[in-house]
């Protein structure tokens, strides 16, 4: 694939004459669209021996990583109860305005889509009870390096608490600017969410702490939200000793555009993505090369005015972001597939028939009114998502990550003489016959 050098801010990757054939797609599109480089593996040499100071001195280890790395030791682990109380005193009308309705919209969502208990009558005297079991206690994890995502306080804990999850903690990193408490905005979203048990931990051991248990933090089952490769890593290297919902890299944008599409916006919504680290990707698939143009200069108006712009044009220039001209929509669905997007927009004039065809995005935006950052907010969807191409076998955070589907089976004499000589013949076929005796033992004493 050929790539020219534009005076624009994003390289241009031409993927036009890219032609493989229909099973060679997924690998070949996915091969031509880098992404960041996130070495997980690399970071688990720092992490490891973190985790396991965490797990051997507990409370007094993550306090000192925390003045390592965050460049202050809080008083104390555990949020005060007054800290939260001010913090939500203190927030500004219009937040607490926009964080009330963030919340109403993606409670809806939850609670519609909570699956509820269900019975199924597989024969006579015979049922199998599929319960919906939520998670007994959970951590959320909230970054707060270059930005303070008050926004992920809401996405992590309302589907937890629509789950109907009674124990929820939740870890932010200390900040030296607000005397080694988390940032206020964040405390005051816990305090309008009825949250009350938040630590001052951050990074790889926040991750381990939940993991492990340290101080007034007992350990939890489940833990969820994004945060720096350390944490992925945390991540990684705890899965198994807790439960994770995935290890997020860098955040990512796609946008599949045709020349109905309106550049301005184009550009604002790659702009907004990048604005997160300069390792976030953003990625323009379009079949308009006059519309490619059009975007580079409206990057190059914008990008100047923005507040963070030196932080956009790092990611912009990055190699994980370009813009990919294609022959034809039909391709751009392809390359989209492939990459599998943590969010994907669609501006094209047939935006909803184009998004129907898409099997592999954590979330799809349709039509020119649709930004991105609509969903990191107030949506009603959640942010939460697959980063990495993981939303090709990977699913953004819902309700249904916090509860567990747990089976409950009864059956009485009769229905256990109608299906037993099937489990009698099923164990001895696999050289089990213990098991084929457990059921003839009630059997043959019910005749």
């Amino acid at each position: 694939m050929s790539v020219r050098r534009l005076g624009a801010v994003m390289r241009r990757l031409d993927a036009t004459k890219l032609e493989p054939a229909p099973e060679e797609r997924e690998r070949v599109y996915r091969a031509a669209v880098p992404r960041a480089a996130f070495d997980i593996e690399q970071a688990l040499a720092a992490v490891v021996p973190i985790c396991d100071d965490v797990r051997a001195r507990g409370a007094d280890a993550v306090l000192e990583y925390g003045e390592k790395f965050d460049g202050v030791r809080p008083a104390q682990l555990r949020v005060p109860p007054s800290a939260l109380a001010d913090a939500l005193a203190a927030l500004a009308p219009d937040v607490r305005d926009g964080l009330e309705e963030s919340i109403r919209r993606l409670r809806l969502t939850c609670e519609a889509e909570l699956e509820h208990t269900l019975v199924t009558f597989v024969g006579p005297g015979a049922t199998v009870e599929r319960r919906i079991v939520p998670m007994q206690r959970v951590g959320l994890y909230v970054p707060g390096g270059l930005a303070p995502l008050v926004s992920t306080v809401i996405m992590n804990a309302v589907p937890a608490q629509v789950a109907g999850v009674p124990g929820i903690a939740v870890s932010s990193p200390p900040q030296a600017e607000f005397g080694g408490l988390p940032h206020p905005t964040i405390l005051a979203a816990c305090a309008l969410l009825g949250l009350d048990e938040v630590y001052c931990a951050g990074g790889a051991q926040a991750i381990a702490m939940f993991a492990y248990g340290a101080g007034d933090c007992r350990r939890v089952d489940l833990v969820t939200g994004p945060g720096n490769i350390y944490v992925a890593a945390a991540k990684r290297h705890l899965q198994g000793t807790v439960s994770i919902d995935a290890e997020a890299g860098p955040t990512e944008i796609a946008i599949i555009a045709d020349s109905s599409a309106d550049a301005d916006f184009v550009a604002a919504d790659l702009i907004s993505q990048a604005e997160h680290d300069p390792m976030a990707a953003s990625v323009l698939i379009t079949d308009s090369p006059e519309l490619a143009d059009l975007v580079d200069a409206a990057l190059e108006a914008q990008v100047p005015t923005a507040k963070h712009a030196e932080r956009i044009r790092r990611a912009l220039l990055g190699q994980q972001s370009a813009t990919v001209v294609v022959r034809d929509i039909d391709q751009a669905v392809d390359v989209a597939n492939a990459y599998a997007a943590e969010h994907l927009e669609i501006q094209v004039a047939e935006a909803g028939v184009v998004a129907a065809r898409i099997v592999n995005a954590g979330a799809i935006f349709i039509g020119a009114h649709t930004p991105v950052s609509l969903g990191d907010y107030a949506a009603g969807s959640n942010h939460v998502l697959p980063t990495a191409g993981c939303a090709c076998h990977s699913s953004g955070l819902s309700v249904r990550a916090f509860c567990r589907n747990m089976h409950v089976v009864t059956y009485t004499a009769g229905a256990l003489r109608e299906v037993g000589g099937h489990v009698v013949a099923l164990a001895e076929a696999e050289n089990l016959p213990a098991h084929g005796a457990a059921v003839s033992i009630r059997t043959q004493r019910d005749t």
